[in-house]
């Protein structure tokens, strides 16, 4: 593959963690590598001046590049390594020591022990990893035990050798780091709960281990000795950061087939993933065209026995998230949970990948054929039955926050293009307080107002984004301009993708795979961002003006944290002062509080002595 055509294929490639494997002409793997950013990584084979001649060499051969994506660069290494040592390939460093991943052991026992191992033996205890790095297992096993002290030494306990006291404590009771239970210090059962919490840890599951870091932190930082309460964070920060296992090298899963489909009216996408003596060995994507509209179940059914053949699968379960009938020798399961799910998610990342990829692909060959912007046009024009092809569009949208500062946007598309040129911001100026009806009323009649002014050429399209009712209000302005009938007009409702005309009862869905359906939600979003950062403009050179920063004593960075928590003034106001102090903390909070009862205070007295 010459730097040419890897410039056509290199857009196809992610900017994400994965794995990738050169080929040569005939199909013999060259080479397997990890990447955290799999474009970047291989494109530097191709872009740079390769000084080693054998690196060279590999280039000159390389015909084809597949990968896989994973979620994360440890994942990136371990199937990595587990692919070298499947394939062994040419170009790859042979690896001589054979050191298998370091786990930890949870040891089927009376009085459990946690410790690292590379021995996985099949004795019903529990493992979990693999890890990367021996010095980070071993240095999340040294944060638990400071936390949850258990047993570290390999004596044979058991409840009858404690009672007939065969054993002395040792050093490690004396300094903390055990609770004795060789010497009845320590119950089996309080003992057994040290461990539970220690599985729940090490299963990513925090909820008690942080509670007690919490505490511990507040009261370090109540007296003052912010060095122990750091200490203690950076404890509880490396804890959050840890990833509890990986399903591409995992002891529970063995010999299985795991296959996904993602599809359409006329392709689909089919992954497929070998995994066998707990690692995955294979993974392909393959492209199918649907002849007969074949459910998504056929066309998978069909793909895993053609795929399987072609792997020489001896796998005797197959893992998807289908139902479907394999016959009799083949276990389908269809995961809900755990790791078997999580295989299941990571081919259909995949597979989605591809998918959008195929898509992204066959935009641009019509893009670049002068064919995309006529096609897609036609095909918003027959849906919406307009009487011309929207070769110019224009689309409205509001924003404020808590009723400050309302303003508006419109964008421009012409020939299926952003048009910045004639992009608008729009200050509201004649609507007070929160009313989307009259600002988009406002907006529409100043836009068109200045076209007609201008002489400039009206839109084929108006879409408002946003209800009946703020299309009823765009309506009427283009009612008093006389341009009723002079242009198209649609409503396009928040977050769903449906269109509906003024009057109409029953809303228009276009095909949710349609390449008009994703014109006009792009042309949605963009008007979000124009929007949205036109209004982070303007908030950021004014003061947000609400209730809460009339209260003496609260400013705006107290006042937007409130509301950004809160969402409104008027649900702080039904909140606990111990709910607002959570937030802002107690003295913060009893001053937003009396500011806010003040008049309901007021009230109450006036009442008082009414009655009197």
């Amino acid at each position: 593959m010459d730097k040419s055509t890897f410039t056509l294929f290199a857009p196809s490639i992610p900017n994400q963690p994965g794995v990738y494997k050169y080929f040569d002409e005939e199909g013999t793997i060259l080479y397997v590598g990890k990447a955290k950013d799999l474009r970047k990584r291989v494109s530097s084979y191709f872009n740079k001046d390769l000084p080693n001649y054998k690196t060279r060499k590999l280039v000159e051969k390389i015909h084809k590049i597949e990968f896989t994506i994973v979620d994360s660069e440890q994942d990136a290494f371990l199937l990595e390594s587990s692919l070298i040592k499947h394939y062994q390939p040419m170009y790859n460093i042979e690896l001589k020591d054979d050191k298998s991943y370091p786990y930890i052991v949870i040891k089927k026992e009376e009085y459990p022990r946690i410790f690292l191992t590379r021995r996985i033996i099949k004795d019903g205890s529990t493992y979990l990893g693999p890890f990367t790095s021996v010095g980070k297992v071993r240095e999340l096993l040294d944060v638990i035990r400071q936390s949850l002290p258990i047993r570290t030494c390999k004596l044979p306990l058991t409840e009858t050798t404690i009672n007939k006291g065969m054993y002395k404590a040792c050093l490690e009771f004396q300094i903390g780091n055990c609770k004795a239970p060789c010497i009845n210090k320590q119950s089996k059962e309080d003992y057994n709960w040290f461990v539970a919490q220690i599985k729940d840890i090490l299963k990513g599951k925090l909820g008690e281990i942080k509670k007690q870091y919490l505490n511990e932190i507040k009261a370090y930082a109540e007296q003052l000795e912010f060095e122990k309460a750091n200490i203690v964070k950076q404890k509880l920060e490396f804890l959050q950061q840890y990833t509890s296992r990986s399903v591409i090298v995992n002891t529970t899963i063995d010999n299985i087939d795991v296959f996904t489909i993602h599809s359409d009216e006329s392709i689909a996408m089919v992954n497929y993933m070998a995994v066998f003596n707990g690692t995955i060995v294979h993974s392909k994507t393959v492209q199918v065209t649907k002849k007969l509209n074949e459910s998504d179940e056929e066309i998978l059914a069909h793909a895993i026995l053609e795929l399987r053949q072609q792997f020489n699968s001896t796998a005797t379960e197959v893992i998807t998230d289908l139902e479907i009938d394999l016959g009799t020798n083949i276990t389908v399961t269809n995961p809900k949970l755990g790791d078997k799910k999580k295989l299941i998610a990571l081919s259909q990342q995949n597979a989605i990948y591809f998918y959008e990829e195929m898509r992204r692909q066959k935009t641009l060959m019509l893009k670049q054929s002068g064919t995309y912007s006529e096609t897609v046009l036609a095909e918003i024009k027959k849906y919406l039955h307009l009487k011309d092809i929207p070769a110019h569009i224009e689309c409205f949208d509001n924003s404020n926050f808590q009723g400050s500062y309302p303003v508006a946007a419109m964008v421009c598309f012409k020939d299926g293009q952003p048009f910045k040129k004639e992009y608008r911001h729009f200050h509201i100026k004649t609507v007070t307080g929160i009313n989307d009806f009259a600002s988009m009323s406002e907006i529409v009649f100043r836009r068109y107002a200045r076209v007609i002014e201008e002489k400039k050429p009206l839109p084929n399209l108006i879409i408002i984004d946003g209800g009946k009712g703020q299309l009823g209000a765009a309506l009427d302005s283009l009612h008093k301009l006389d341009l009723i009938g002079k242009v198209a007009i649609v409503g396009l409702a928040k977050n769903i993708e449906e269109l509906f005309f003024p009057g109409d009862k029953e809303s228009i869905r276009l095909p949710y795979n349609s390449e008009a359906l994703k014109l006009i939600t792009n042309i949605r979003d963009e008007v979000h961002r124009f929007g949205i950062t036109f209004h982070r403009n303007v908030r950021s050179k004014g003061v947000i003006k609400n209730e809460l920063q009339d209260i003496k004593g609260i400013g705006e960075s107290t006042a937007t944290l409130l509301l950004q928590t809160f969402k409104s003034v008027k649900k702080i106001k039904q909140l606990t002062q111990r709910e607002i102090a959570a937030v802002v903390g107690t003295a913060k909070a009893r001053i937003v509080y009396e500011g806010l009862h003040a008049e309901d205070d007021n009230l109450n007295v006036e009442n008082t002595n009414v009655s009197n």
